[in-house]
């Protein structure tokens, strides 16, 4: 009798999530309406919706609701929808809400006589523009999406138009010149996350993974260890949760018709599908994990990744071209650099000019970026020489007096030990008057074998 509220609970959730998947995309819905309409508990559907909105199938926007809406593809990640605009401007939508989870192109500012404005508008674009009810029809009927700034609300023509072509209508409190920054920062910002590769980017989840279902024995496990050349399996209880992990070492010694369960290794380490192959790939070394469950919020199985397909993805991300600059790209894009190959031991270093956006609040580089400044050099000579990158564990800063703005800097970084494994750095920041910071570096390596 325990059991059976779990399992109804089960069900009522499955029917919640089937209904969301089937619905048109851009239709608006809620808690209460989804409740009423399948005959639940409002609770139930209120945690079903979350599972929706992790999984991409909703978004819930303020000013907008909850909205059905595509998943969305790390590949045009770069592309901001007409939705994510209203909510990075803050807007309220009037109408045309079935396009909220259309993608935008570009957006175009109305300033300009209609006639050439027109000819910057097609289908897919934004028109940012003031009170101009002409504007605003010919944006519509040419495929466009609108958004009125400085607060004006719609005509009921254009948003009876908007709903018509599918197209939204949002209005802005902020101007013209403000609401452009914003999407231009937003865009922006999507170019640098496209070069941050998540486990979703290189797993498969489509692929089935090779698990050991609980209650099996050993000689379920070497089975399966010799049709797949594999030695670690995931263990999965009835729901296809993870709740352990079963590799060729928990099997050794014990006999073939011993309970899987009984030898496993419990509450083994997972990882979510939006975390960094990064992030991964310092987790499975400091752990010694070969091979990394990914699971969803409750610990379903959705695929496995190895530490082989993680170094592999991190290499490949190295080698792809740069996509939108990042604080420390800008920090360091002055800096050039020099090899020394005098009477002197060779080495390497790095020369550039301490701008006035470095400086701190007293008027001097500020001392995080010199620290920044310090890690970049030492990143940039392991790449240089080893063709390899680091995890940072550790980084021990000196600041031996203040680094004027404007004034040339070397930045010397030298290997103090080097191995497959680990790396200790020292790092010297030079100006005119001699020595100026120091840092002691400890790093784990990214083999790239």
């Amino acid at each position: 009798m325990a059991s059976t509220p779990s399992n109804v609970t089960s069900t009522k959730h499955e029917q919640i999530m089937q209904h969301i998947q089937g619905l048109k995309v851009g239709t608006k819905i809620s808690v209460r309406a989804v409740a009423k309409h399948l005959g639940v508990s409002e609770g139930t559907v209120y945690k079903a919706f979350k599972e929706a909105e992790s999984s991409g199938l909703v978004s819930t926007k303020e000013r907008i609701g909850t909205v059905r809406i595509d998943r969305k593809r790390r590949e045009a990640l770069d592309q901001l929808t007409f939705g994510e605009v209203a909510e990075i401007v803050e807007a309220r939508l009037f109408g045309g809400g079935d396009g909220l989870d259309k993608s935008l192109h570009k957006f175009v500012i109305g300033a300009m006589e209609l006639e050439a404005m027109m000819s910057y508008i097609d289908s897919g674009s934004l028109l940012i523009v003031g009170n101009r009810v002409s504007a605003h029809r010919c944006a519509l009927e040419q495929g466009a999406g609108v958004l009125i700034t400085g607060g004006f609300e719609p005509s009921a023509e254009i948003v009876r138009l908007a709903d018509e072509q599918g197209l939204p209508v949002l209005s802005s409190r902020h101007d013209t010149f403000t609401v452009a920054s914003m999407i231009n920062r937003a865009m922006f910002d999507r170019l640098i996350k496209r070069k941050i590769m998540l486990l979703e980017d290189i797993v498969t989840f489509s692929k089935p993974a090779d698990v050991i279902k609980s209650g099996s024995n050993l000689s379920d496990f070497h089975r399966l260890s010799r049709e797949t050349g594999n030695f670690r399996f995931p263990v999965l209880d009835d729901r296809g949760r993870v709740i352990g992990m079963i590799t060729a070492m928990d099997a050794m010694g014990s006999a073939d018709d011993a309970a899987v369960d009984r030898v496993m290794t419990r509450h083994p380490i997972t990882a979510a599908p939006n975390i960094t192959v990064t992030s991964a790939a310092h987790t499975m070394a400091a752990e010694g994990i070969d091979l990394l469950p990914i699971v969803d919020r409750n610990r379903k199985l959705l695929g496995v990744v190895t530490r082989r397909e993680v170094l592999d993805a991190m290499r490949f991300a190295g080698k792809q071209p740069e996509s939108g600059e990042t604080f420390e790209d800008l920090m360091w894009s002055g800096f050039i650099q020099s090899e020394s190959n005098g009477t002197e031991e060779a080495s390497i270093s790095y020369r550039g000019a301490i701008t006035p956006q470095m400086s701190g609040a007293l008027g001097m580089a500020s001392e995080g970026l010199v620290s920044t400044l310090m890690m970049q050099a030492a990143r940039q000579m392991i790449r240089e020489t080893g063709k390899r990158d680091f995890l940072l564990e550790s980084m021990t800063s000196y600041y031996v007096r203040p680094v004027q703005i404007d004034s040339e800097v070397t930045i010397k970084p030298k290997a103090m030990e080097l191995s497959r494994k680990f790396s200790k750095l020292e790092i010297e920041v030079l100006d005119a008057k001699g020595l100026a910071a120091k840092a002691m570096l400890t790093a784990q390596m990214i083999d790239p074998y």
